[in-house]
C-alpha cells in the first residue's frame, strides 16, 4: 500500500475490552476520530471510561452498537473508516458447556461478519486483526515441531481442537478465516497482531482478563502450596495497543507480528511480585512436581492431564524480531506485572493476607 489516508476515522470493534480500551485511548490522544463498537452504548460500565478519555483528548469518539453474531451489524460503524481494528472476540476459558457455541462460532462468524462489513465499505484500506500466539501454537510442547526451537510467525496452531484447548483453537480458526477473506480480494490489506499473555493495568475495573485472574491466584493464597513449572510469554497491554497503531499507520506493515517482552514461569512472577510488595500477600514459594500436578491438577480447575503433560516443564521461546522492526518498544516484564497487581489491589480485588509462610 503506497498511499494511506491517516485522516479517515478508525473503527475499533469490541471497544470496551481490555486491549481495545488502550487502543481507543491512544487513537483519541493522537487526534483520530474513533468509531467504537460495543454491544450496548448505553451501558455506563462499558463506555464511561472511553467517554471520559474522549473529553480530555483532541480526538472524537463515536459509539456504535454491534453484535458479532449479527450479519451487517458493523456496517454503520465501518462506514467511512480507513482502518478497521478488529479486537472483539470471546475470551472464555471455563464455565461453558459447548465450546462450539461459546467460543468457536462467535470468534469465526464474528470475524466473517466484521470483514463482510469491510468488504462492503469502499473506504477501508487496512484491517488490523487482534489475534494471539494461541493461533501460532496450542501447547508449549509444539515448540518441538519448530525448525529452531522457537515460535515464529511462520507457525500455525495445529494441535488444538474443540476438545483440547478450545480457546486456542478458536483464535487459530478465526485468524485463518480472516486471512482467507483478505486473500480473496485486493482492495484492502490486513495485519495481524499476535500477543502472548497480556498483562498491565486496565482502564476500567469492569474489563477483566485471563491475566488478572492469574495474578489474583498468585497473590490471594489459592496457590500458596506451590505452582506448576508453567512458562508463558508476557507482554504489556499498552505495548500491544501501540503495536496496533504501528500496524495501522505504517504503510510497509504486513503479515503477522508476535508480541512478547519475555517469558516467565509462574514462580518467577510470584517471586518478582513478592520482592515488590514486601511479602504482604500469600505468594507461592515453590514449584510442584509435574507428577503431582498431573494427578491433582484436573481436580482443582479447568485443566486436563493432556494439558499438564504438554505444557508443564516445557519452556516456550518466541522470536519478537518482526515486532521490534515494526517499532514496538517493550516495557520491562517485572514493571508490567507490578503495575497490574497494584491496580488489582487499588480496585479492591485483592487484600493483604499477612506474610507468606517460609
Amino acid at each position: 500500500m503506497t498511499e494511506f489516508d491517516t485522516d479517515a476515522p478508525v473503527c475499533v470493534t469490541g471497544a470496551s475490552g481490555y486491549i481495545a480500551g488502550w487502543i481507543v485511548r491512544y487513537l483519541l490522544e493522537a487526534g483520530h476520530t474513533v468509531h467504537a463498537t460495543v454491544r450496548d452504548p448505553g451501558k455506563a460500565s462499558s463506555v464511561a471510561h472511553l467517554q471520559a478519555i474522549a473529553e480530555q483528548a483532541p480526538g472524537t469518539l463515536k459509539l456504535f452498537q454491534a453484535d458479532l453474531n449479527v450479519e451487517g451489524s458493523f456496517d454503520e460503524a465501518v462506514y467511512g473508516c480507513g482502518v478497521v481494528m478488529h479486537t472483539a472476540s470471546p475470551f472464555v476459558l471455563s464455565g461453558y458447556r459447548d465450546a462450539r457455541s461459546a467460543l468457536l462460532r462467535p470468534a469465526v462468524e464474528g470475524t466473517r461478519n466484521v470483514l463482510g462489513s469491510v468488504d462492503r465499505c469502499a473506504s477501508v484500506q487496512r484491517v488490523v486483526l487482534t489475534s494471539s500466539v494461541a493461533a501460532i501454537f496450542g501447547d508449549n510442547a509444539d515448540i518441538g515441531d519448530t525448525p529452531d526451537g522457537v515460535f515464529t510467525e511462520a507457525q500455525w496452531n495445529t494441535s488444538s481442537s474443540l476438545h483440547h484447548n478450545p480457546y486456542q483453537y478458536s483464535k487459530a480458526e478465526a485468524e485463518r478465516i480472516a486471512w482467507q477473506v483478505c486473500e480473496a480480494q485486493s482492495r484492502w490489506d490486513m495485519v495481524s497482531i499476535n500477543p502472548a499473555m497480556v498483562f498491565g493495568p486496565s482502564l476500567t475495573p469492569a474489563s477483566r482478563s485471563g491475566s488478572i485472574d492469574t495474578l489474583l491466584q498468585l497473590g490471594d493464597g489459592r496457590l500458596r502450596d506451590g505452582v506448576p513449572r508453567l512458562g508463558m510469554g508476557v507482554v504489556d497491554v499498552r505495548d500491544v495497543a501501540q503495536a496496533h497503531l504501528l500496524a495501522a499507520f505504517t504503510p510497509s506493515a504486513e503479515g503477522r507480528y508476535i508480541l512478547c517482552a519475555g517469558t516467565r514461569t509462574m514462580l518467577q512472577m510470584a517471586n518478582s511480585l513478592r520482592g515488590r510488595f514486601n511479602g504482604a500477600y500469600s505468594f507461592p514459594r515453590r514449584e510442584l512436581p509435574k507428577s503431582l500436578v498431573w494427578l491433582f491438577g484436573p481436580m482443582k480447575g479447568p485443566v486436563t492431564r493432556r494439558f499438564v503433560m504438554r505444557n508443564v516443564g516445557v519452556p516456550p521461546r518466541f522470536d519478537n524480531s518482526r515486532s521490534k522492526a515494526l517499532g514496538v518498544r517493550y516495557r520491562e516484564v517485572e514493571t508490567t506485572l507490578a503495575e497490574h497487581f497494584e491496580q488489582a489491589v487499588k480496585d479492591g480485588l485483592l487484600k493483604p493476607a499477612g506474610r507468606s509462610a517460609a
